[in-house]
Parts: structure tokens; C-alpha cells; sequence
């Protein structure tokens, strides 16, 4: 569906990082001010599938491809599973492009990015050089940030958060039957997750983030992605300590992979700008093969620190960090990419075989 309206430029805005440097462009979604980590993306497509990742809960996200807005978006996504999206809502703080295109055109889109993030209270801002503030990131690190009219009087502070509760489930949620039971443990779960299991054939309990599930009787657990510091969910380390003791076969993703480590005594550490695109090389423990994954991470498990028969699964080819952990005896299996692939290439998507060939 082609977008016919007349492109205009947006009102003068500015994203000012926490170091005082400034970058001016212009608005566009929502006219309001907002403030959080400033994040880079390395992907090219797939933008509304990563703007409702909750991942990306209280993060001004910058996408390094220069042209974002050409295919628009697809229909209404209050549905939940609703095709297109990751989650029912846009969780990002704010949004920073290059150039943002005022017309679209794709078979499946119903109204184009901006009109989107205008109905969901987003601000984003283009005109900006974006590879500057990659480059910004990568040599100093992500820092806090905020868009705004105001330059002068810009802060960029915002009020602490616990970001997993924000985006967990309140009640357990039930999808599908099987002969198999999978319980969901969301810490911000994409519904892709929930949807590779479905395809699966196994039913699915989505709990959440503080639940033990120790107490449902499924046949497994997966710890799912989600935003923020690990260390700030103790109580979901300590109901994967639970899972862990009793037994039940176990799978984490992404932020699921920090908890299992955590819950069997390894360290994690925030990465100096983190992992965001859908080009992340990953190669496997012991072999040659290197599969390219999509990645949304800012924290990473201390190899260092693993115990006695939790080992390194895969590794990420640019930086060596850790990107996945399996145990050597037991149903223990984690990593810390994105096997679901929404957006992102599908290279890895037998992991969710690997999973449900453990399950009792």
C-alpha cells in the first residue's frame, strides 16, 4: 500500500548525548520529549519487527542503515502473535534514523512508521549522522541520550526502572496442545519464541517473569529475552536454580542465557556498546561452522566464571564473547542470540529441535 500524502520535514529537534555532544535533525512519530540508553542497530531490514522487541524497553534506538520507512508497517498489531510484530506494543523510548522515507510501499503495509510511532507516543528524529553516533558508541561506549526541542535545557536522566516487570505477562497465558508442555518463563519474550514452540507441536504455559514454575508439571523450561541487567531479576535466577535442582530440561535466550548462568554461579558484565542487528557471526564450540544470527544484547556471560560442566556453546567470531552455554551431563542448554531469527536469517533455528528432543 503506497503512502500518497506529500512528505514535509518535521519540527527542529536535537539527540544530545550524556557526553554533550549534540546531533540536529528533524522530527517525525510522536512531537514529545524522552530520554534513555542510546543503542545502534547494525541491521537493514526488519524494523518493526525490533522497534516491538521488548528488548529494547528504555532505549533510543539508532539504525545504522541510512533509509528506514520504505516499506512502511504492516496492520493493526493489538492482536496477540499478530503477524509482523514481536509484542503488542512499540517499547522503544525513541528512534534515530538518517533519513526516514515519507512514502512506502509493500504488499503487506497498512500506514507508513511515522503514523505508527505517532499512535504510540514514540519521537524520532532523522536527518541525523547516524554513523557518526555509531562511531560515538563504539569508542566510548552506549550512554543515556535524549530527543528534544530544547537544547539547551536538555537532560539526559531518567527515573530507574525495573524494565522486566514492565514487559512481562501479569497472569499465565496458555497457547496450543501437545503431548509436551513448555513453560515460558517471559522476561520480555518475542512472540516468534512462542511461535517456534507451536510449530513444534508442544503446548505452551507463558508465565511470568517471577513465577517458579517448578510448581506447573511441564515437561520444560524456556527462559526467554528481555530488556535491561540481569542481576535485577533475583528472583528469576533464583526459580532457575529451582528448575536446575529439579531436573527439568532447560533452554535460555538471550537474557535467558545470562539467568541460567547466574542461577548456576557464573558472573555476567555489561558489554561496552553490546550486540544489535541481524549479522552477528556465531561460531560453534569444537567445530568450524559459523552460523549469522540476530542479536539484541547488552550484557554477556564471564566465561571465566563458569562452573564445573557448564561449557562455552558458541562464540561470537568479532569479539569472542560468549554466546551460548551448554552443560556437559545435564537438560541445560542456553544462547545467547536469537534462534527464533525475527528479523534475521534462520540459521540457527534447530536449536528449538535440540530443546524439545530433552524434554521428558
Amino acid at each position: 500500500m503506497e503512502k500518497t500524502t506529500k512528505p514535509s520535514k518535521g519540527k527542529p529537534v536535537y539527540l544530545v548525548l550524556e557526553d554533550g555532544s549534540s546531533f540536529g535533525g528533524f522530527s517525525f512519530g510522536a512531537f514529545v520529549p524522552t530520554v534513555g540508553e542510546v543503542v545502534f542497530n547494525t541491521g537493514m531490514v526488519g524494523y518493526p519487527e525490533s522497534f516491538t522487541d521488548p528488548s529494547y524497553r528504555g532505549q533510543i534506538l539508532v539504525l545504522t542503515y541510512p533509509l528506514i520507512g520504505n516499506y512502511g508497517v504492516p496492520a493493526d498489531f493489538s492482536r496477540e502473535l499478530s503477524s509482523g510484530y514481536e509484542s503488542t506494543h512499540i517499547h522503544l523510548k525513541g528512534l534515530a534514523v538518517s533519513e526516514y522515507s515519507s512514502y512506502h510501499y509493500h504488499w503487506n503495509a497498512e500506514r507508513g512508521l511515522s503514523d505508527l510511532l505517532a499512535d504510540e507516543g514514540v519521537p524520532g528524529i532523522e536527518g541525523v549522522d547516524t554513523r557518526a553516533i555509531a562511531k560515538k558508541l563504539r569508542e566510548r561506549g552506549v550512554m543515556m541520550g535524549a530527543i528534544t526541542d530544547d537544547l539547551k535545557n536538555a537532560k539526559c536522566v531518567a527515573p530507574a526502572a525495573h524494565v522486566v516487570s514492565q514487559v512481562s505477562v501479569r497472569e499465565p497465558r496458555t497457547y496450543g496442545e501437545g503431548k509436551k508442555r513448555v513453560a515460558v518463563v517471559d522476561c520480555g519474550c518475542k512472540n516468534t519464541i512462542i511461535k517456534s514452540l507451536l510449530k513444534r507441536g508442544v503446548g505452551v504455559v507463558r508465565v511470568p517473569w517471577n513465577h517458579d514454575v517448578t510448581k506447573l508439571g511441564v515437561d520444560g523450561v524456556l527462559f526467554s529475552n528481555g530488556p535491561g541487567d540481569p542481576m535485577d531479576c533475583a528472583a528469576t535466577i533464583e526459580n532457575a536454580r529451582k528448575v536446575i535442582e529439579a531436573g527439568i530440561p532447560v533452554f535460555g535466550i538471550c537474557l535467558g542465557n545470562q539467568m541460567l548462568a547466574l542461577a548456576m554461579g557464573a558472573e555476567t558484565y555489561k558489554l561496552k556498546f553490546g550486540h544489535r542487528g541481524q549479522n552477528q557471526p556465531c561460531k560453534m564450540a569444537g567445530t568450524n561452522r559459523c552460523f549469522i544470527t540476530s542479536q539484541n544484547h547488552g550484557y554477556a556471560v564471564d566465561e571465566r566464571t563458569l562452573p564445573d560442566g557448564l561449557e562455552p556453546w558458541f562464540t561470537n567470531a568479532n569479539d569472542g564473547t560468549n554466546e551460548g552455554l551448554r552443560h556437559r551431563t545435564r537438560p541445560i542448554m542456553s544462547v545467547q542470540f536469537h534462534p527464533e531469527a525475527m528479523p534475521g536469517p534462520v540459521d540457527t533455528g534447530f536449536l528449538f529441535d535440540e530443546f524439545i528432543s530433552t524434554l521428558k
